[in-house]
């Protein structure tokens, strides 16, 4: 624009005819202003009066033949036509014919010029400056005309959170005009449309007065649209479209009917329960009741465009009234939750408003099949974003959906967690990574202008809260919730885009809370202004009613019908609901695994041993380069690794990378997806994994080789990640709720960041299946450690983990040959720390083996990856082999178990100093040393049999890690416990959820039998002392609490 100026200012200056003369002087071209470099030529020639009326022709031939030869003109001639390039001393004819690439008719953009009026003539200013003053106050329009749009159904404030519209109301609005000013002498003027707007319809120009109207009412009115900050012209011109064509938001009689129906049972069903149980919290929907239609029209437009699964996030609010009237869950089921009413199987529950749901219909208005569920969610609000788009991915992945088009994601906000929390701009930045995008969300924000208690002055430091989503350019569309036909419309732009792009976009519902946060809080304290408007504020349903009647659209009597149906409806599932004498978390289960459980003995694991001829197979193919492809040049570095693996194969050894890859492989050879995730796990943290090899001289050309193992074997997804815990851990517990028959791995950059992601640790991992009957095997892997690298390179938080565990530390169970399998049953998690690559290989090929799934966290090694002692043999992983809980000393203490003085219980790393300590000073036979590979659920048994091995040994454990920190404080009283087989509680009995987990009035200890009966053992703890920081900074320090600790451990 400023160039095009540039150039209009320039014909009207001292060398304007000149300059206008040389717009036009091209040979059969049409009068056009080319849109180029604006050069200046100066000419001696002047404009000849003579050409003109028949000798016009005469000269174009003579002029045309100069072209192609000069000298076949006479010398005058050609003396002429030099002297006049770029001049005004001749000008070709004017042409019909369309403008070239990158022109506009001069005549489009001078109207003035046209009709008769001679190029050289002088070109008004006000002209030119009107018709770029036009287009830029379309496109003002365009950019900020949300700025002023009437988007606040009570009217309390604009976007920038302290001008109320009452101090606006009927001002010009400067936010968009800003210093394009026109008179009112022009607004009959007519002014062509550029091609960036679609107000015009087929007009390709219109009087100003009705250019501004029809801004007015696409971009003013009841929908602000914030789109012009995407950098793609194509998708801009598509909202433009949508948006500004004449007559494109004029629904028809049938869909207003759809709406008020659908709007009066979302606003029917707050009614009844308000009515039936008025003290109850419920967090309903008052004042946002439009989010139903809301959802129910995006839904309808996506099955509409081939979606066949839709999977939802959503907050506390509304979530009763999306189960009942979008999934159209029973009825029944949902007034149950308000009885009170015992639970009929097992698990502790949650909340009514945190549960989910899965249900397969049939969508009436389409007349297709659709599946819908709904996430749970723990109060930690924007929590539930990852693992919607971690289940929705993986829904996606295994329906061989890849762009999207069958399964998408519905994300629902509330404004101050939209713009709060930081998991939403976690989940944002997944949304276009490969490995991780679902091809496009709808975000839905209910936006009721408070947070609790504290307004959005208070809450956000942006104009709107949903600016997060600017910077993945997902258009943004506010809109006034009471409304209902414009949030409709936006609606269907919103689904059409996600269909279209599959990119992001967000709908902004602003609206109000008609109650306070809940049903029995209190807004007038801390809100009395807004609720004084509210109170005042009549509902969308009567507004929206009140306006089809007005418009005979519908009859006072079928509003009546309809609201009276909904209500039947409503009292016979009651009448329903006080039959039911039992609640049942199953029917709340978000993700079900059909036939993953039927036809299996819950307690009977399948063995993870492998024939040796795939270990080997699996070994040569991962330490090998691509086949057949000698151009493929590898690292140095690399070829030394994939030599060394070779080496070991061949002497039927592994070490913690290899063992690793033939757990993978030989999933992958049964059929089992493997998926690992997170940050650097493509090469691995301390570069041992390799499992995407880089060519050195070509980009982008990598090999796979965990993906050439066998011809039909399940895919191997490998993918570095975000820098996000959080999110990308929440994202691939997602993925593992979809399907059982897959191995999802999370790995940590360090185990110390998972600390991070802790929402995802407490609220989803560790009580997911006690809370929803949800179950999940996700493995974590954590690099741990004390290895002098600092406190933040340290400890995976151990401690945090086992206090987690859901076992009882003072019940040992009852032996059996099941003791091992139903622990892992009846626990709500496994936490491991192996020291060898056969346990590794064991413990990952056991989540597939099992009847069910746990979620399995393990710590890693760091210097183990590459310690010469920490190899395994291929002995250790064949057929007839399985996951070690203890490994105990097989060396010469074994030998003469009475001479043994001290027992040593350890796990992970420090085993290995503790060997080499006790070795280097020949107290091989004094001292034992027994591993706990399987720390939780606690192996009662094998350590009792351990301890009584040892009749004579004092029995300790080590740890590298504080005393209040490691394992110590979760073994302490199991170790009790497993030398005494007391304990402090019954065996659960059977009497209902309550008495399930706490049982009756425990029983006093069991007096000794004699007064010679021994003492009971105990055990001692050897260590770093307590500390609050996990582990020194100092290099110096850190040698010397090792040391401290090896001399306590090998002191008798």
């Amino acid at each position: 624009m400023h160039r095009a100026r540039t150039i209009f200012k320039t014909l009207t200056g001292p060398q304007g005819q000149k300059l206008g003369a040389w717009l036009l002087a091209r040979k059969n071209g049409p009068s056009v202003l080319c849109v180029a470099p604006l050069r200046e030529y100066t000419t001696p020639a002047a404009s000849e009066p003579f050409l003109n009326g028949s000798s016009t022709s005469y000269v174009e031939d003579m002029y045309n033949a100069w072209l192609a030869d000069p000298s076949s003109v006479h010398a005058s001639w050609d003396s002429y036509f030099r002297n006049s390039q770029g001049g005004g001393g001749y000008q070709a004819p004017p042409s019909l014919g369309l403008p070239g690439r990158n022109e506009v008719a001069i005549s489009s953009l001078l109207p003035s010029l046209s009709g008769g009026v001679s190029l050289g003539a002088p070109v008004s200013d006000k002209v030119i400056d009107d018709h770029l003053a036009v287009q830029a106050i379309i496109r003002s329009y365009q950019s900020r005309g949300h700025l002023v749009a009437l988007l606040d159904p009570i009217g309390i404030m604009y976007t920038d959170r302290k001008t109320t519209i009452s101090d606006r109301f009927g001002g010009p609005p400067d936010e968009i005009i800003r210093q394009h000013k026109l008179e009112e002498t022009d607004m009959d003027r007519t002014f062509k449309l550029p091609s960036t707007t679609f107000i015009g319809g087929k007009d390709k120009a219109l009087p100003l007065r009705e250019i501004l109207r029809r801004l007015e009412l696409t971009y003013c009115r009841h929908i602000g649209v914030e789109f012009m900050f995407i950098n793609s012209l194509e998708q801009c011109n598509w909202i433009r479209q949508r948006l500004e064509t004449p007559g494109i938001m004029n629904p028809t009689n049938e869909q207003k009917r759809l709406i008020l129906a659908r709007l009066t049972r979302a606003a029917g069903f707050e009614s009844f329960l308000a009515r039936k149980w008025s003290s109850e919290k419920r967090f309903g929907l008052e004042g946002c009741e439009i989010l139903i239609p809301a959802m129910k029209q995006v839904i309808d437009r996506s099955t509409e465009f081939g979606v066949e699964s839709i999977v939802m996030g959503m907050p506390h609010r509304g979530r009763l009234n999306v189960l009942a009237n979008v999934c159209r869950k029973p009825l029944s089921q949902i007034f149950t939750q308000f009885a009170g009413l015992e639970a009929a199987d097992d698990g502790s529950g949650d909340v009514k408003y945190h549960l989910g749901t899965y249900i397969e219909r049939l969508n009436r208005v389409t007349n297709k099949n659709i599946r819908l569920a709904v996430v749970a969610n723990p109060s930690h609000l924007e929590a539930a974003d990852p693992i919607v788009q971690g289940k929705t991915r993986a829904e996606q992945f295994y329906r061989g959906d890849g762009e999207g088009k069958k399964v998408m994601s519905i994300l629902l906000h509330g404004d101050a967690a939209f713009a709060g929390q930081g998991i939403v701009y976690e989940t944002m930045h997944l949304s276009d990574l490969p490995d991780y995008t679902t091809h496009g969300t709808v975000h839905i924000v209910v936006n009721n202008q408070i947070g609790f208690t504290t307004d959005p002055r208070h809450s956000r430091s942006s104009p709107y809260c949903t600016d997060v989503a600017r910077v993945v350019n997902a258009p943004i569309f506010h809109v006034n919730s009471d409304d209902p036909e414009s949030v409709m419309h936006v609606c269907n732009i919103a689904a059409e885009w996600r269909a279209t792009f599959h990119k992001d976009v967000v709908i902004d519902l602003v609206c109000y809370r008609r109650n306070g946060h809940n049903e029995i809080d209190e807004p007038m304290f801390t809100q009395p202004l807004m609720y004084r408007k509210i109170k005042k504020t009549k509902p969308a349903l009567e507004k929206y009613s009140e306006q089809l009647i007005a418009e005979g659209a519908v009859t006072p009597e079928e509003v009546k019908d309809v609201k009276d149906k909904y209500e039947k409806i409503c009292e016979e599932a009651l009448e329903k609901a006080r039959e039911e004498t039992h609640i049942k978390y199953k029917d709340w289960l978000d993700s079900p695994w059909s036939g993953f459980f039927e036809g299996k003995d819950p307690l009977k694991a399948s063995p993870t041993g492998v024939i040796e001829d795939t270990l080997v197979h699996i070994g040569k193919r991962f330490s090998s380069p691509p086949p057949n492809a000698a151009e493929f040049v590898i690292h140095k570095g690399v070829e030394r690794i994939l030599k060394a693996r070779m080496e070991m194969v061949e002497n039927r050894m592994t070490d913690w990378a290899l063992g690793e890859a033939m757990a993978f492989g030989s999933l992958l050879k049964e059929g089992i997806h493997v998926r690992l995730s997170g940050q650097d796990v493509e090469r691995g943290t301390f570069s041992h994994r390799h499992h995407v090899l880089h060519h050195q001289n070509v980009d982008k050309a990598t090999y796979r080789p965990l993906c050439n193992l066998y011809p039909d074997q399940a895919p191997y997804t490998v993918c570095n990640s975000s820098l996000s815990e959080f999110g990308v851990l929440g994202f691939e517990l997602g993925f593992s709720m979809t399907n059982p028959n897959a191995l999802v791995i999370w790995e940590a950059q360090f185990g110390d960041f998972n600390n991070t992601a802790q929402c995802i640790i407490d609220q989803f991992i560790s009580s997911g299946q006690a809370k929803w009957v949800r179950q999940s095997g996700l493995v974590m892997l954590l690099p741990h450690a004390l290895e002098g690298m600092g406190p933040e390179h340290s400890s995976a938080r151990l401690e945090r983990f086992l206090q987690m565990s859901s076992d009882d530390p003072d019940y040992f169970p009852p032996e059996s040959d099941e003791f091992a399998v139903r622990q892992l049953h009846d626990i709500n998690w496994i936490v491991a720390n192996c020291t060898t690559p056969a346990n590794l290989f064991h413990i990952l090929r056991r989540q597939i083996a099992l009847p069910f799934r746990k979620p399995l966290i393990i710590m890693t090694p760091k210097s183990l990856l590459r310690h010469p002692e920490a190899r395994s043999s291929f002995d250790d992983m064949k057929e007839g082999t399985e996951f070690k809980r203890v490994i105990v000393d097989a060396g010469e203490s074994a030998a003469n178990p009475d001479g043994v003085k001290k027992l040593l219980f350890c796990s992970g790393k420090v085993y290995y100093d503790l060997k080499k300590a006790r070795d280097e000073r020949g107290l091989s036979k004094d001292i034992s040393i027994a591993r706990v590979e399987q720390i939780s659920p606690f192996p009662y048994d094998l350590v009792k049999a351990e301890c009584a091995k040892y009749p004579n040994a004092k029995i300790f454990w080590a740890q590298e890690e504080h005393k209040n920190q490691g394992a110590w404080t979760y073994v302490q009283p199991r170790f009790y416990t497993a030398l005494t087989g007391s304990r402090d509680v019954n065996q659960p009995q059977k009497g209902g959820w309550f008495s399930s987990l706490f049982g009756s009035k425990p029983e006093p200890k069991p007096e000794p039998k004699s007064e010679t009966e021994p003492e009971p053992r105990e055990i001692g703890y050897i260590g770093r002392p307590t500390a609050a920081s996990p582990a020194t900074g100092s290099k110096a320090q850190h040698l010397k609490e090792v040391a401290s600790l090896l001399d306590d451990a090998t002191h008798l």
